[in-house]
């Protein structure tokens, strides 16, 4: 861990709360939805919805917006009001008026590590959207780099890493999720840290134990300055 130069952290779930915000929108969904399917089936044809359009939208509130207008139209074998329409829009809208709130630790572990090393956000989803909630976020100053990526696969990581004209072992990323934050980065030769949100989207969730020397699971982000002693 001596020759770590840059320490990257994903923005949502690591930085500020953002799943919570989507498992409610979608609770508002199914709700909508409820004439016409169960939570269950509706939950099950919205993420597969949104799974199946990924490669068109990538990440983020807008594709998720356009998706659940999809599921909907789906559900409701093409019959569903403009009205409804109208309230998945509203949905999706208040979806990004959302306060941005802080994770415990953040603020104090960046004011921390600010200085020593060179900080960086390493993100997936909309650029406009990711941008404003880091604006939003007061983090802004901690950082000398924002990337936002289409995905998080080692590739990614792979350019992020030469842009920043370092080499794979002085790269060390933080994030919540082992698929997106931690396996790719362990993969190219990087460090990774991960910490658990209380919440994960399904498509984040893998089924086997990270066993890797240069991962550690971590209970809360401050922990992650022992582990840099």
């Amino acid at each position: 861990m001596k020759n770590i130069k840059v320490i990257a952290f994903d923005a949502d779930d690591t930085l500020f709360i953002n799943e919570t915000y989507f498992a409610e929108t979608e609770e508002k969904f199914c709700s909508l939805m409820s004439d016409y399917l169960s939570n269950q089936g509706i939950s099950k044809e919205l993420f597969k919805v949104e799974i199946d359009n990924l490669r068109l939208y990538g990440y983020g509130i807008k594709g998720y917006i356009l998706s659940m207008i999809e599921a909907a139209m789906t559900i409701s074998n093409h019959t569903l009001p403009i009205e409804m329409i109208a309230k998945i829009i509203q949905y999706g809208k208040e979806l990004l008026e959302k306060p941005i709130v802080l994770l415990d630790g953040v603020e104090e572990t960046l004011e921390a590590l600010h200085g020593k090393y060179k900080l960086v956000v390493a993100t997936k989803g909309d650029l406009l959207d990711q941008r404003r909630k880091l604006h939003n976020s007061g983090l802004g100053h901690y950082f000398h780099h924002i990337e936002v990526m289409s995905d998080k696969q080692e590739v990614d990581y792979t350019d992020l890493i030469t842009r920043l004209e370092i080499q794979p072992s002085e790269f060390f990323m933080i994030g919540n999720s082992l698929k997106s934050d931690v396996l790719p980065v362990l993969a190219i030769g990087g460090h990774a840290v991960h910490i658990p949100f209380h919440t994960t989207w399904a498509h984040e969730k893998i089924d086997h134990k990270v066993v890797h020397a240069n991962f550690s699971a971590l209970e809360k982000i401050t922990d992650v300055l022992k582990r840099l002693e």
